[in-house]
């Protein structure tokens, strides 16, 4: 399961559901997430209370169209397909937001299993959790 922030400058809420859209059909694509594993924090910036700093490190030419996206998942990845997400976040972030794709900075953060809570504070994951119980409030 990926928890995907995305951090965009100035966005209003359809950039921000376009850019949103794009990593995750990426996700679906490349790594081979379920379509209904979708968690994502998506930030809009105005450049006032809240902004971007970004440089032309690596000699890309960065401006006020960068997004940036900070993906956590398990580790397990294999360098190819973490190519192929980059390529296909940059691709769709375009077609969908008109994100140049020099624009699109990506990162990607592993951890392991014991690493999630996913509801009711079980590791859901964990090969030693039971499921909650489904007694009713009655009970």
């Amino acid at each position: 399961m990926p928890l995907v922030r995305i951090d965009v400058l100035g966005a209003d809420g359809d950039r921000l559901d376009a850019l949103g859209r794009a990593v995750h059909e990426a996700l679906v694509e490349t790594i081979g997430f379920p379509p209904d594993d979708r968690f994502q924090i998506l930030v809009g910036h105005d450049g006032t209370n809240s902004t971007l700093r970004y440089d032309d490190y690596l000699g890309v030419p960065r401006d006020e169209g960068i997004v940036y996206v900070a993906i956590t998942m398990r580790s397990g990845r294999t360098p190819a397909q973490k190519r192929a997400l980059y390529r296909r976040i940059a691709e769709l972030a375009e077609e969908y937001a008109g994100t140049e794709p020099r624009n699109m900075f990506v990162t990607v953060t592993e951890n392991e299993s014991i690493d999630w809570s996913l509801g009711y504070g079980l590791a859901q994951y964990d090969d030693c959790v039971e499921a909650p119980s489904s007694r009713s409030t009655a009970d």
